[in-house]
């Protein structure tokens, strides 16, 4: 069965891969209408969710929000696939890192440093970008797919680009391991953690929310300076990637700030456009 699948997987891979971007999002818009409106994706969970962090705004407002949600989660997919056959000058040019001298001090020195992106607007070429804009190691952390086919492909896809996928499951022995080399780390901090008791608790959009505790263990463990990623969508398929600085020195903060601190540069940008935001995850499951 996974062979078929994953047969299935490269043919849409070779497909897309051959369509230029204005075929691709004229199949996005399909897209947003199937999960939208015939497939109904995951709708009780955006809804849910928007209302709960929203409670001020009218039906019409969320709707007009959870149309532009299911708009942003099209291309994403769309995008993601694409991705696996675009050209590094084409990343570098629809995923344009605006400052990514901000970090080079700090590799310069034999440091390494700490990215936090989120689920906000295209993350899928996240991974891609940061290997075409400096020549220090990227290394990128991402939950292994049960398909062992599909999983080393994407793995082999992200050479490319300078980039090392390396499992959640092995965080501490890949930071260990590469104590020595300089290195960008990118861990997506905004998922729901599964323990609540190991999680950091920060009031987030209005609510009582847990962050996952890995990207400030390893922060404070190893003092590494820490930026969160802010990805802006320019237009349809052009991105513009800002590094901000979160804390230069995180051993030195309170437990839990540099959490704190991120999750304020999320809400701030999912304020501004909240439909770019994931609000399909289950992003709540746990209390207190």
């Amino acid at each position: 069965m996974d062979l078929i699948l994953t047969g299935v997987f490269l043919f849409f891979v070779f497909l897309i891969g051959l369509m230029p971007f204005p075929l691709l999002y004229f199949f996005s818009d399909f897209g947003q209408f199937f999960l939208h409106r015939i497939m109904g994706y995951r709708k009780k969970v955006i809804l849910s969710n928007l209302k709960t962090c929203f409670p001020a705004l009218s039906d019409q407002e969320l709707n007009k929000i959870v149309k532009t949600v299911y708009k942003n989660l099209a291309d994403i997919l769309a995008e993601g696939i694409k991705g696996f056959s675009m050209l590094p000058r084409t990343v570098k040019k629809r995923y344009f890192i605006t400052n990514p001298g901000i970090i080079e001090p700090w590799l310069a020195q034999g440091k390494s440093v700490i990215a936090l992106p989120a689920h906000f607007n295209n993350f899928e070429w996240g991974s891609m970008s940061p290997g075409l804009f400096t020549k220090h190691p990227i290394i990128a952390f991402y939950k292994p797919l049960s398909n062992k086919y599909i999983n080393s492909f994407m793995k082999w896809s992200r050479v490319k680009f300078g980039t090392t996928l390396a499992s959640i499951y092995e965080t501490f022995l890949v930071f260990e391991r590469n104590a020595q080399t300089p290195s960008v780390y990118i861990m997506a901090a905004d998922q729901s953690p599964s323990n609540p008791e190991k999680s950091y608790w920060v009031t987030f959009l209005g609510r009582e929310t847990a962050f996952l505790h890995g990207p400030e263990k390893y922060a404070r463990m190893y003092n590494y300076p820490v930026v969160y990623v802010d990805v802006q969508r320019v237009k349809r398929g052009y991105y513009t990637v800002k590094a901000v600085m979160l804390a230069d020195d995180p051993a030195a903060l309170p437990e839990g700030e540099v959490t704190r601190r991120y999750a304020r540069k999320l809400e701030e940008a999912i304020l501004k456009t909240p439909g770019n935001w994931l609000w399909s995850h289950k992003r709540w499951k746990l209390s207190l």
